[in-house]
């Protein structure tokens, strides 16, 4: 049974200019000890996808789903309750804005010792060194070495990069079920960023942790995910294993981040362009009927017009009506 499956999500945005539908029929499956990529460019709705998973939705959203269940249960008949404490138990969240997430009038070391769990096992006379010593664990694991100076600090007087290992330390702490991190090594420098990821399939080949792990890099993701999902301006491009949709897409979309992607080989030639898709991610407000990557899509044809279902092969997902690699799917293929 998948620890998380979501079909055919909806998020509806209020705006002055009136609804408008940031994601559109968008689905996700997550199994047990699973480490699954969502790539997309800035804009894609991965953010909201995450929020929508973790219960915390904007004032101005809407939210509809034929299914989204969490190991059997259906999240969207929780109570705000039930869903806090799930995801302060089984499901742990890293944001993109670390500077953000911190409370700065608390220090560090409060703030990560008060998310971590009880230890009821340790006598209550030594629990609060014994926590102490724990979270400067799970903060030297992250890769800080000053961990004394780092809890005894605000969130402000940290770099961006110091507090973006914090906010980890703090998630993987309570060793949850599901683990989303949202652009977790963002403004790191590269050693650091490798230390991160390896930190993280550490923890989901030894813990069985699963891993939602989100970013605009495709290259980044390829080294690290079992599954990947391809978003592009709310809807969901292609969907399958990594080394399949790697080797062989079938979305154009997919294909043009392939070929988009550098090339270390030396065949390159000095300053020469790199191959992009024409145009630019459309403005929510001015969206485009059928699939939004229409205007910019070298296969586009009349039929784009209408929305392409989403076409199953094997262990494989697609949405395209003139996909590489495949035949196209009849127009009352399930989705």
């Amino acid at each position: 049974m998948p620890l998380l499956d979501i079909r055919n999500l909806t998020i509806e945005l209020d705006t002055p200019q009136g609804r408008v539908k940031a994601l559109e029929r968008v689905s996700l499956m997550i199994n047990p000890g699973e480490l699954h990529g969502l790539v997309g460019e800035s804009g894609s709705g991965r953010t909201l996808l995450a929020r929508a998973i973790l219960g915390v939705p904007g004032h101005n959203w809407t939210i509809t789903a034929d299914r989204m269940m969490w190991d059997g249960q259906n999240l969207m008949d929780m109570s705000a309750k039930q869903r806090r404490n799930l995801m302060g138990s089984e499901i742990a969240v890293i944001f993109q804005d670390p500077m953000g997430s911190l409370d700065p009038a608390i220090t560090v070391g409060s703030q990560l010792i008060e998310a971590m769990p009880q230890d009821k096992k340790t006598s209550f006379w030594r629990r609060n060194k014994a926590r102490k010593a724990v979270a400067q664990k799970w903060l030297h694991k992250v890769g800080i070495k000053n961990t004394e100076e780092v809890m005894s600090s605000y969130a402000w007087e940290l770099s961006a990069g110091e507090c973006q290992k914090v906010m980890i330390a703090m998630a993987i702490a309570n060793q949850p079920r599901l683990l989303i991190a949202d652009e977790p090594t963002d403004s790191m420098e590269l050693s650091t960023q490798a230390q991160i990821f390896r930190l993280l399939s550490k923890l989901n080949q030894l813990h069985s942790v699963s891993i939602l792990l989100i970013s605009h890099e495709l290259d980044t993701l390829s080294g690290w995910c079992d599954q990947l999902t391809v978003l592009y301006c709310g809807q969901v491009m292609e969907s399958g294993p990594t080394a399949e949709v790697l080797e062989q897409p079938f979305h154009p979309y997919t294909k043009a981040l392939l070929d988009n992607m550098p090339d270390y080989s030396g065949g390159l030639a000095h300053k020469s362009m790199m191959q992009t898709l024409p145009g630019s991610s459309p403005a929510l407000q001015h969206l485009p009927i059928g699939c939004r990557l229409g205007p910019r899509c070298p296969q586009a044809q009349k039929r784009c017009v209408s929305k392409p279902s989403l076409c199953h092969q094997k262990d494989r997902y697609f949405a395209c009506h003139f996909p590489y690699n495949s035949e196209p799917c009849n127009d009352d293929t399930p989705s």
